[in-house]
């Protein structure tokens, strides 16, 4: 059977490996669309529907108070912190300590970060909050999702902010490492199954996988912390 699934762009690449293996042992094929979880939700608020969602806790905590998620199948699954990458090879600057961070900030000639997911939405903030707000948006390279390591990649910036597990995704990057403790936020990833699931049971057993040891495996490695 078919389960269709919203996802945030973090999951991306941990999904396509669980992914391949849920399918070989379930039997079911996975149709996941990946977008920012703010514009899903705007997608499913404007009519559209899936068998299941993982997406950010606070967002998917809008759809079980909206009636779209049922409650009892709501689980946590991961959380992770946000970072920053330079192309593979390229001097990595320090970023130890919250001015050490901005002096990195304000040096580089171009930074990379989107404008709707919710890493680059609290970067928004953080520098606003450095007081640099002008400076970084004057040279930045901004997309509204995806994953913005590849702009360093192709070398239309020095650095990229984003998820730690968004910018381990993209071949040809070293992660220079997290964000300072001050300005750092931990997202924790939800995962349920929509109220009208003509694939429930599936998109159920899909969460249990998920939740298990072998799925925590892969989790770690691709930068994320299992909750379970």
């Amino acid at each position: 059977m078919r389960i269709r699934l919203f996802s945030g762009n973090g999951m991306r690449a941990a999904l396509a490996e669980l992914g391949a293996q849920f399918e070989r042992a379930a039997g079911h094929s996975l149709d996941v669309s990946y977008d920012p979880a703010k514009i899903v939700l705007r997608r499913i608020e404007s009519g559209e529907s899936a068998d299941a969602a993982l997406l950010g806790e606070d967002v998917l905590e809008q759809l079980v108070a909206q009636g779209r998620i049922e409650p009892g199948s709501r689980c946590r699954l991961v959380r992770n912190g946000i970072g920053v990458a330079v192309r593979r090879g390229a001097p990595r600057p320090d970023i130890s300590s919250l001015e050490a961070f901005r002096r990195a900030l304000l040096a580089a000639p171009a930074i990379a970060f989107t404008t709707h997911g919710a890493s680059g939405i609290h970067f928004a903030e953080v520098i606003d909050r450095l007081g640099i707000g002008p400076q970084v948006r004057a040279k930045a390279r901004t997309q509204p999702g995806g994953l913005v390591a590849e702009l360093v990649v192709a070398g239309e910036a020095e650095l990229a902010v984003q998820q730690i597990p968004e910018l381990l995704a993209v071949p040809g990057v070293d992660l220079v490492g997290p964000l300072p403790a001050e300005v750092q936020k931990i997202g924790v990833t939800a995962g349920g199954v929509f109220a009208a699931a003509p694939a429930r049971e599936p998109a159920l057993a899909l969460l249990a996988f998920l939740r298990s040891a072998p799925a925590a495996a892969v989790f770690r490695a691709r930068g994320f912390e299992p909750l379970v």
